[in-house]
């Protein structure tokens, strides 16, 4: 988007050490396999408990006299148990669809995280670049103010100068030095800034000067009504809505009977050697329902929480959308404004600079102080730094316009089938 070959590799370095970016992708795999951990109540379930024992009866073991009393003997099971829930009332298939929606919710998340840190990078990229070029004009300023030092100097050294005007150029010297100096701390925070978001410590990364001089390139937004296809968060909201929406289903099942199938066989025998032998064998088949009579109102109060919680996700879905497009409109109109802003201020410093080459030919042909001259200084800075802030504040707003937007991400994306396949494609850059 904005052909700018150090960032495009500092975005890489971001899909590969950012640790938020870590832990969005293990969320999203917790998702997934929660998914195919309730998919498995679609299945019976087989288990096998084989068994042996060695047991004595008591002599003494009512009635006495019993011909099993005393006696020892050996006990060899093998069995096999195979339950299954019959789904009648969509219990199962309710409960598994809300985890799959909450499956691609994480997956939209993944994909909000991912524009998230990526939009961040860039943003102290290009204030920490914006930076540069205000450094880049103070010490630019510094060196004609060192010119400026000299040339009231020798003026005082030879009579003509006044020691006011040596000592105002040198309080201005020094005061753009100090200003110089006071942009490294901040420029110096979004460089860590970045070292944190490439997985790198602030103390072994450095961030190369580049004094930003280009204007944000044009944003194609599209219309409305693709935003809300293009936003992850949004996404991501209107899944977890759907996910609330199958919980109800989830409550609802449970007023009717709870439905199970059961079967057991296998073998039982008191000599090993005949374990596995026909008449060994064993079976029975059998099916249960449970309904419940009372709960103190439990699944009354079940089914108003699932309700309720549906109608949060809904609330939010619905906020979600009006802030995206609160976030699009204010970085439309900050684009917009700047871009005039830009063109007016460009014009304030040609005026400003064109002010200050009369007030220095004037000083030099002696028709005015030295103070003149200090003004139309102050005033060219000002200007100019105002012209450099300006630019850096339309790059952000630039990035966040692509962040409101999306970042070229796609609903499409998001995997259909969560629980089996797929993986997010994020858009880096």
């Amino acid at each position: 988007m904005f052909n700018d070959p150090q960032l495009n590799a500092l975005e890489e370095q971001v899909n590969i050490s950012n640790q938020n970016l870590k832990a969005a992708e293990a969320q999203y795999t917790q998702a997934r396999a929660l998914v195919r951990y309730n998919r498995a109540d679609y299945f019976p379930t087989v288990a096998a408990a084989p068994s042996a024992s060695r047991t004595r009866v008591s002599n003494n073991r009512p009635p006495r006299g019993a011909p099993s009393n005393g006696v020892t003997s050996n006990d060899f099971q093998l069995p096999i148990e195979l339950s299954y829930e019959v789904d009648a009332w969509g219990r199962v298939r309710k409960n598994v669809e809300s985890y799959r929606e909450e499956a691609q919710a994480s997956a939209a998340d993944l994909a909000t995280v991912n524009l998230s840190v990526h939009a961040q990078l860039a943003l102290f990229y290009f204030q920490a670049r914006s930076l540069d070029a205000q450094e880049q004009l103070l010490q630019s300023t510094v060196t004609q103010y060192e010119q400026a030092l000299q040339l009231n100097q020798s003026r005082f050294d030879g009579g003509v100068g006044s020691e006011v005007e040596v000592e105002q150029a040198r309080t201005q010297l020094e005061t753009t030095i100090a200003q110089a100096q006071d942009v490294g701390v901040l420029r110096a925070q979004y460089e860590h800034a970045v070292a944190a978001l490439i997985g790198k410590p602030a103390g072994s990364f450095s961030l190369a000067p580049l004094p930003l001089r280009t204007p944000p390139p044009p944003i194609p937004t599209g219309v409305p009504s693709q935003l809300l296809e293009r936003r992850p968060d949004i996404a991501s909201a209107e899944r977890q809505m759907a996910a609330a929406n199958a919980r109800i289903g989830v409550a609802k099942a449970a007023y009717y009977p709870l439905l199970n199938l059961g079967a057991a066989g296998g073998f039982e025998s008191g000599i090993l050697t005949t374990l596995l032998q026909g008449p060994s064998g064993l079976w029975a088949v059998g099916g249960q329902a449970i309904q419940t009579l009372f709960d103190g109102g439990r699944r009354r109060a079940a089914s108003d929480q699932a309700i309720a919680a549906y109608d949060q996700t809904v609330a939010i879905y619905r906020e979600t959308v009006l802030t995206s497009f609160q976030q699009v409109e204010d970085n439309l109109a900050a684009l917009r404004i700047l871009e005039d802003e830009a063109r007016t201020q460009n014009e304030a410093v040609l005026a400003a600079q064109k002010s200050l080459d009369l007030s220095i030919q004037r000083y030099k042909g002696g028709v005015t102080s030295y103070l003149e001259v200090t003004v139309a200084q102050s005033a060219a800075l000002t200007d100019e730094a105002a012209a450099v802030n300006i630019l850096g504040r339309r790059m952000v707003a630039a990035v966040q316009l692509i962040q409101a937007l999306g970042g070229g991400w796609d609903s499409a994306t998001l995997p259909q089938r969560p629980e089996c396949c797929g993986k997010l494609a994020m858009n880096a850059d």
